[in-house]
């Protein structure tokens, strides 16, 4: 469909410096590289019109891929996909192979429309059978001996005894006459609605309390489940009204709340109550009550070190019941502190009244901040020089809190059962290494906007907020993770609590959260049995339902190095090598995390070499199928936001090669992404590393419109070089946080009218937030494939165009193309080259490919 031709292509547009290879490399041609794009389409169009069963022994579809999965038995990819579906059955086989043993698991990924939903299990005043030994809870993998009275364990081999009601008798299959009665005996996933003894308890008295309260304490040692509450946190202080952020703030609340007409419904759950909290100085309640007529009171607490809730009357309240009082005060908070003089503002004690009023409940807390929190609790001083601590020891105290006040924070929500998600619409630094960690140990979300401007930034943040309501939530979660004997949990990566007892503690989990946890081994497996694993998450729903969701995977034990790569699965792998790096940058330099992730890439692809590949020439690169672009996603994690290296020229500097030393990416940007890549799922992170590039004029005419069922067949990508673009082309880059869509100089007339409804090149308005809607076949093919791409993601990220040689939006089209030199990083090519010669080296001379005395880390490269 494309001409991948690099004959005629364009000159690299202006772009971040990159790292040039240091020595000589032989002349290839970059049409002759491993390319993901082949693979990516090559497994759409396998799974395009077939569905795939979970049983053992199969391949799984790719994260890109949009699949139909039937549960027999095992749990679809989408909820937890394994670095290898073939495990290692010792640990020396495990360390010869390189490969981590690795699950990503997504515990509330969104389903496509014709697959089954979960099925919800009602267990009864006894609860869900467990077995007595591991309290695994029972699944389809495991065997009923005694005639059905015992179930055998697959993780323990312990049996148990069933319960007189759940007993029933077994057929000549030893399975139980009920058995397709019971879908927790045939699916990989399911709901067990659980009782009291599952509800969640009240966390121990803290020795220095963020807050007093005005409530008695509990009598009771759980929390009794009921429907989510919401708390918004509004900063009222003089930056956030001088941008507009607060008005915008309110606008789009009142938006997702009582929708816009018949466009626009709205998204805030029926059963939730609402309260609202401004900050600046001051911490001000407002009694939202429908009792209460005209303008709702305020009560103000002075006092930000030592948190109270003055009043509970009227603090929480059903969004229909008051609706004139919620207008009211979303209308009137920006006009009521227009002219503010307050430069100062208190989040930390924001935080802590949030917790006060939704303590012994749970909930979520929205916050929309602007201002460095200088007051308080958990006050920071401003921001020091942060440019002189790269590549220094320091570098490290960057992704850090510099006051563990706002760990406390974080691990408080987490132990109440509270998420914390926040609004950033800075115009200066505001230091998300510290206030963030609240987001990242309770499982909320951040949204980063800085200097905010009304006009570019109102439309994501309504499309932001509207996804943070309707996408499928729960709170006060707990979650742990088992296995068969052999195999142990030995490291867990994700936005939560990971409290003493190994268990991850959520305030919130949604669906578009991930964990990585990855295992080891105790003992030798027995190849002729299967490995298991078992994640349970306790968790209470949005309707205030409480509820435990397993997922079980069984999986084959081999003893040879090739079935291990056969079986083996990229987007699994690099999720948790990505993982490992960013919870690396608190501990090691960016520079060391670099030759780590070298170092692993160039292990895995040796012990495929040394195990699989051997009789091979040493000059010739063999790579296993599984991971023949793993080099390319290695050099895309280098050139993440939070690993990115630095240049070290003077900033800003354009030289001959139409490049500009790498721009320092600032601890706020840095800290913003590592959250962000921490929490994505496996398909996210896949298109952010290499996003989505596609040739908008070279659509044929059939592509990306309805067919006479309604489907629409999407277009096939391109690679991420501008080696493979032409300047009369149009293109449009996609990494899951921004779009961007760059027009060549010499584009055709007739595209640009089509496309933007411009008739020349220099017409083009570069502030546009979205492509007209015009009655064009292009226009509508364009708009097609984003509205599909809408619908998978659920909201809309920052659209920018960039004109060749035009725009300054153009930097980051082209540092966005990371097959390019660029980012502080080498190109692909040269990166391939480099993996290259230290396997060609290791496998001629014997060196030591791991670091320490005679590694790699040593060599000139």
């Amino acid at each position: 469909m494309y001409a991948h031709s690099t004959r005629s292509h364009i000159p690299q547009p202006p772009h971040s410096a990159g790292t040039p290879y240091k020595g000589l490399r032989a002349a290839i041609d970059p049409n002759q590289v491993p390319s993901p794009i082949d693979t990516i389409e090559a497994d759409r169009e396998k799974w395009e019109n077939q569905e795939y069963t979970t049983l053992p022994g199969k391949h799984a579809p790719l994260s890109t891929t949009d699949f139909v999965a039937i549960d027999q038995g095992n749990s679809s990819p989408k909820f937890i996909r394994l670095s290898t579906w073939n495990v290692p059955s010792t640990s020396r086989l495990a360390s010869d192979c390189e490969v981590p043993i690795a699950a990503i698991i997504q515990p509330f990924a969104d389903l496509d429309p014709r697959e089954e939903p979960i099925p919800l299990v009602e267990t009864g005043p006894a609860g869900p059978p467990r077995c007595e030994r591991c309290r695994g809870y029972i699944n389809p993998w495991c065997a009923w001996v005694a005639n059905g009275s015992k179930w055998k364990c697959n993780l323990c081999s312990h049996e148990t005894e069933v319960t007189p009601e759940y007993y029933c008798n077994l057929d000549a299959n030893l399975l139980r006459l009920d058995h397709l009665q019971r879908p927790e005996l045939n699916k990989g996933t399911v709901d067990f609605a659980v009782p009291e003894a599952y509800w969640a308890p009240h966390p121990p008295p803290s020795i220095q309390p963020l807050y007093y309260s005005v409530v008695p304490p509990p009598t009771s040692g759980v929390r009794k489940p009921q429907p989510m509450d919401y708390v918004f946190a509004f900063d009222v202080s003089q930056e956030a009204v001088r941008s507009g952020f607060l008005k915008t703030a309110c606008a789009v609340l009142l938006e997702a709340l009582f929708g816009d007409g018949e466009a626009i419904p709205p998204c805030f759950p029926p059963s939730s109550r609402i309260a609202v909290i401004a900050f600046d100085r001051t911490l001000q309640f407002y009694n939202l009550s429908s009792e209460v007529v005209g303008q709702p009171p305020m009560l103000v607490v002075p006092d930000i070190d030592d948190v109270f809730l003055p009043s509970t009357a009227g603090l929480f309240v059903n969004v229909e019941e008051s609706r004139d009082a919620l207008i009211d005060l979303l209308t009137t908070l920006p006009i009521r502190h227009e002219q503010t003089l307050e430069t100062e503002s208190a989040l930390g004690s924001a935080f802590a009244a949030s917790i006060a009023a939704l303590a012994g409940r749970g909930g979520q807390v929205v916050t929309f901040a602007a201002t460095l929190p200088t007051i308080g609790v958990g006050a920071l001083p401003p921001w020091a020089d942060e440019t002189a601590l790269y590549g220094t020891e320091k570098e490290k105290s960057l992704f850090a809190p510099r006051e563990e006040t706002w760990k406390d924070i974080g691990e408080k929500c987490a132990s109440e059962g509270i998420g914390v998600s926040m609004f950033l619409g800075m115009g200066r630094p505001i230091d998300i290494g510290s206030i963030g960690i609240v987001s990242s140990i309770s499982g909320g979300e951040m949204y980063f906007h800085p200097k905010f401007d009304v006009t570019r930034d109102s439309l994501v943040l309504s499309s932001q907020l509207k996804r943070l309501l309707s996408r499928t939530t729960v709170y006060s979660c707990s979650m742990r993770i088992r296995s068969s004997n052999g195999l142990r949990v030995a490291k867990q990566y994700g936005n939560f609590y990971e409290s003493p007892a190994a268990d991850l503690e959520f305030g919130t989990i949604d669906a578009d959260k991930t964990i990585a946890v990855s295992f080891e081994h105790t003992r030798t497996l027995d190849d002729r049995q299967y490995a298991f694993i078992q994640a349970a998450l306790l968790y209470t729903t949005v309707a205030g339902e409480r509820r435990v969701r397993t997922f079980n995977v069984a999986l084959r034990v081999v003893t040879l190095a090739g079935n291990v790569f056969q079986y083996a699965d990229m987007d699994a792998t690099v999720s948790y090598m990505v993982r490992e790096a960013i919870s690396s940058l608190p501990t090691q330099r960016i520079s060391q995390i670099h030759e780590t992730l070298t170092e692993k890439c160039a292990l895995i692809l040796y012990a495929y070499r040394k195990f699989c590949a051997a009789s091979a020439a040493p000059t010739q690169l063999i790579l296993p199928e599984a991971f023949r672009t793993l080099p390319l996603y290695i050099i895309g994690m280098m050139k993440t936001k939070p690993l990115k290296g630095r240049s070290p020229q003077t900033p800003y500097m354009r030289n001959a090669a139409n490049s500009y030393t790498a721009r320092n990416v600032t601890a706020d940007v840095r800290n913003f992404y590592a959250h962000r890549i921490m929490a994505m799922s496996a398909r996210s992170l896949m298109f952010h590393l290499y996003p989505r590039l596609l040739a908008v004029h070279d659509l044929n005419d059939e592509i990306a419109l309805p067919d006479a069922n309604g489907k629409i067949d999407l277009p096939s990508l391109m690679r991420d070089s501008h080696m493979f673009m032409e300047s009369h082309g149009v293109y449009l880059i996609d990494n899951e946080d921004v779009m961007i869509l760059w027009i060549g100089g010499s584009v055709s007339p007739q595209v640009l009218k089509d496309l933007l409804d411009a008739d020349d090149i220099m017409q083009v308005d570069p502030h546009i937030l979205y492509l007209p809607p015009l009655q064009t076949r292009l226009s509508t093919q364009v708009r097609n494939i984003l509205a599909q791409r809408f619908a998978q993601r659920g909201y809309v990220p920052k659209f920018l165009l960039a004109r060749q040689n035009l725009d300054g939006a153009e930097i980051e089209f082209s540092d966005l193309l990371v097959e390019d030199q660029n980012n502080a990083a080498m190109s692909y090519l040269d990166y391939l080259c480099l993996v290259h010669k230290q396997i060609h080296t290791a496998l001629t001379t014997g060196a030591s490919l791991s670091s320490g005395h005679g590694g790699f880390r040593s060599m000139p490269w």
